[in-house]
């Protein structure tokens, strides 16, 4: 496990704040740093992990339609700007023979992904790939829907604007009837 270097991320905020011009000393500041340092420990607590170990007990139950799980709710930071983003997995699978996973478990996979400086597409390709690879299902589909502070605190600065990603595995990547009938799912 890797050890996160508390110290290090102290010093580094301090400097910022110096950098803007802010007084690391001023009494709402002083323990700024290590407060900092605390919930970047606790938001990137995903980095060394791998999503696939959920996946690693299965069940066998005679199912073999659509299992959905919607609206699991994330955070995230952007990799590019370290602001947050957050919004919405929805996840569909189809089991092969009987093979099914925990429903909470397709909500842990997101938000170990989530928990690490991010990409959104890279968040709906890696819990879409860790299904597959653990589960061998007919068929996955993953949609994330999240809005970015990137985009609403700075630059364009556009709050509300919303992005969707999709990954279409298995039968979902030619079945278009199959992938109509998750998003139809989804909007219920």
């Amino acid at each position: 496990m890797h050890e996160v270097d508390y110290m290090k991320m102290e010093q580094a905020v301090t400097m910022i704040l110096e950098a803007i011009g802010e007084d690391p000393a001023r009494e709402g500041l002083i323990d700024t740093p290590k407060r900092v340092a605390k919930m970047y420990a606790e938001v990137f607590e995903g980095l060394h992990e791998d999503p696939r170990q959920y996946f690693e007990t299965v069940f066998h139950e005679n199912h073999d339609e659509v299992v959905l799980v919607k609206d699991i709710p994330f955070h995230s930071m952007c990799e590019h700007h370290l602001v947050p983003f957050f919004g919405h997995a929805h996840i569909a699978y189809i089991p092969r023979d009987g093979v099914v996973a925990g429903l909470s478990k397709l909500a842990r996979a997101v938000e170990t992904t989530a928990r690490r400086p991010q990409l959104q597409e890279r968040i709906t390709s890696t819990v879409a790939n860790a299904i597959m690879d653990m589960l061998n299902p007919v068929g996955v589909y993953v949609v994330v829907e999240a809005e970015h502070m990137c985009m609403t605190m700075r630059g364009i600065r556009k709050p509300g604007a919303k992005t969707m990603t999709t990954v279409a595995r298995g039968i979902y990547e030619h079945d278009d009837i199959k992938r109509s009938e998750i998003l139809s799912l989804i909007k219920m």
